[in-house]
């Protein structure tokens, strides 16, 4: 065989292999957009649609009776500028960052307890936080408001043990609005932060200690940061749907405590101002969606 020959033999054999390639890709291409279209139809048609309907409707105007009028306006933005509104955004995000602050505090012992027991008891009180989770949230809404109510557990026994003459107030409160976000999100902080620890190399601690270091500052140095992830999560994840809590503020607050939810819901229900209510819903997302790129902006910092 010919030099020339053996370079058209070369050519062929190549050409084989980018079409042999080219095909497989192909194929690739054919399977992820199969695997992936069903879930991409369900958030286009379900998400993607209707928050383009939302948007569209936070610029037009609120037309007789409640109807929505299509006339481009930024009224609805620059109204979320009175005083009572703000108000309300702040008292939403204070809240919800007292409610994470109070699961951190709570959560993080819990966790280390859970992390650092004997594995024969570790399942079991993982169990007990995950209990909670078996009830319907409404159902453990309203056994708090028994708890708390003037004649509840609560001021009976404090009445009982001589503490208090009269029922303190306790419901509808912004105390009993923390205490009942608290108790609804506490398992969102314990288990990111329970499977760090998990994860963490207790060695570490061992060889600060041989380094002289006391117990705060091998907390402060070395097993916070190496847990912040876990905390980062957890914190995230109790945070957003805290600030954009309903059922509890509704029922805890009893109309006294009013969040970012209660008032989109009296927009779009009571008042039926619908694009109103529509710039409230996208300003909370704007502040979710701010709490989530400081979360991985924060953890991309500690990777680095």
């Amino acid at each position: 065989m010919s030099a020339i020959d053996r370079v058209r033999v070369q050519e062929r054999s190549l050409g084989w292999h980018e079409r042999a390639s080219e095909r497989i890709r192909q194929s690739e291409r054919v399977r992820a957009l199969f695997l992936a279209g069903p879930g991409g139809l369900w958030l286009l048609l379900f998400f993607l649609l209707p928050t383009a309907i939302v948007f569209a409707y936070s610029f037009a105007r609120r037309g007789p009776y409640g109807a929505v009028a299509w006339a481009f306006t930024l009224e609805n933005y620059a109204r979320l500028f009175d005083w009572l509104y703000i108000r309300v955004f702040l008292v939403s995000v204070w809240l919800a960052l007292l409610t994470t602050v109070i699961c951190l505090v709570i959560g993080y012992p819990f966790a280390f307890v859970i992390a650092r027991s004997p594995r024969r008891w570790r399942n079991a009180l993982l169990v007990l936080v995950l209990i909670p989770f078996w009830t319907n949230f409404l159902v453990r809404t309203y056994a708090i408001m028994l708890l708390l109510r003037a004649d509840g557990l609560i001021n009976n026994a404090l009445q009982w043990l001589g503490l208090i003459d009269r029922p303190l107030s306790l419901l509808f409160t912004p105390f009993a609005v923390v205490l009942g976000l608290v108790y609804g999100y506490l398992p969102f902080m314990i288990l990111p932060i329970y499977a760090s620890i998990e994860k963490f190399d207790f060695t570490l601690v061992e060889a600060a200690q041989d380094l002289g270091a006391n117990a705060w500052h091998v907390f402060w140095r070395v097993l916070l940061p190496l847990t912040l992830p876990g905390v980062l999560a957890g914190s995230i994840l109790v945070f957003i749907p805290s600030v954009g809590a309903f059922v509890t503020p509704d029922l805890l607050g009893g109309g006294k405590v009013v969040m970012i939810a209660n008032l989109i819901n009296q927009q779009f229900l009571t008042v039926r101002h619908w694009p109103f209510g529509s710039a409230i819903s996208f300003v909370l997302m704007a502040i979710v969606l701010a709490a989530t790129m400081l979360y991985f902006r924060i953890g991309e910092t500690r990777r680095i």
